[in-house]
């Protein structure tokens, strides 16, 4: 990455990057939950740095209950990983179109994104 914007620009993401994933993890760990990996995309605006796209949400996160964390196995998990699991079970190729979800998964999807957003929000 220092390669192409320079290593001004990559030391401020860094940091930047940083401090938002810190506060993130302790408000969330408050609340029960291990923020275990995130993205977050950045861009500029002339020379200011400015975050783009959503961030330290379901979709671009992976959001584990802290009160059932075990090192070397599966998390259960408040993501979309769910969604990918059923996916990945049912062989999907990855290609358009898509394959219509079943209605328990949405439903279950839904519920762990839900139960997410309670305990973030208290």
């Amino acid at each position: 990455m220092e390669d192409i914007i320079g290593t001004d620009l990559t030391a401020k993401i860094m940091k930047t990057t940083l401090a938002i994933y810190e506060r993130a993890a302790s408000i969330a760990l408050k609340a029960g939950i291990i923020i275990a990996d995130t993205k977050m995309e950045f861009g500029l605006i002339g020379d200011e740095l400015i975050l783009i796209d959503e961030l330290l949400t379901p979709d671009s996160s992976r959001f584990w209950p802290a009160d059932d964390y075990e090192e070397g196995r599966s998390q259960k998990s408040y993501d979309k990983q769910f969604l990918r699991d059923y996916l990945l079970s049912i062989h999907w190729n990855q290609k358009p179109p898509a394959p219509e979800l079943p209605q328990d998964i949405i439903e279950k999807t839904k519920a762990k994104y839900e139960e997410a957003f309670k305990r973030l929000v208290k």
